[in-house]
């Protein structure tokens, strides 16, 4: 069985006036992440780690923020795609853990309903999708509430 590893990384900042979508949940908040796509730095995470695993390179090149068709586009669209691109490569994903930084808001209440959106789209039972949450502890951008980021490792098997 031939077994890759990648990781991923995604970090926007929250703005006044922009839709907090992580997981590919809207979540009432009074900010947003700032990004020419829904900037789901969950979704974003997740994407990229499975790139990487296939050696394909990130989000930005196939994806890239200079393009129209992308402005507004759902996160779980690039993933879609992204998981198609996998398949193009004969591999499937095996499991996924990730973290997302957040001071603020609370993510509990969310957490089964972006793991659902996750294993939807990529087509794996939802016990294959772990999500946590942790604060930074009132340092860094995330901490002063300025940001979110997220990371996200994948593990991928070739199909039989």
């Amino acid at each position: 069985m031939q077994v890759r590893i990648g990781i991923g990384y995604d970090i926007h900042q929250l703005k006044e006036g922009r839709r907090l979508i992580l997981g590919g949940v809207e979540i009432p908040y009074d900010k947003g992440l700032l990004g020419h796509s829904d900037a789901d730095v969950l979704v974003h995470a997740i994407a990229d780690a499975i790139l990487g695993a296939i050696g394909k390179g990130d989000i930005g090149e196939f994806f890239p923020d200079t393009d129209d068709r992308f402005r507004g586009i759902s996160s779980l669209v690039i993933l879609e795609d992204v998981v198609a691109m996998m398949h193009d490569e004969g591999y499937k994903v095996c499991n996924i853990d990730t973290i997302i930084q957040v001071q603020a808001p609370k993510l509990s209440n969310y957490k089964d309903r972006m793991r659902d959106n996750i294993s939807s789209v990529i087509g794996i039972s939802e016990g294959c999708v772990n999500i946590k949450a942790t604060t930074t502890e009132g340092m860094d951008a995330v901490g002063r509430g300025e940001a979110i980021a997220a990371f996200a490792s994948v593990s991928l098997v070739k199909k039989e």
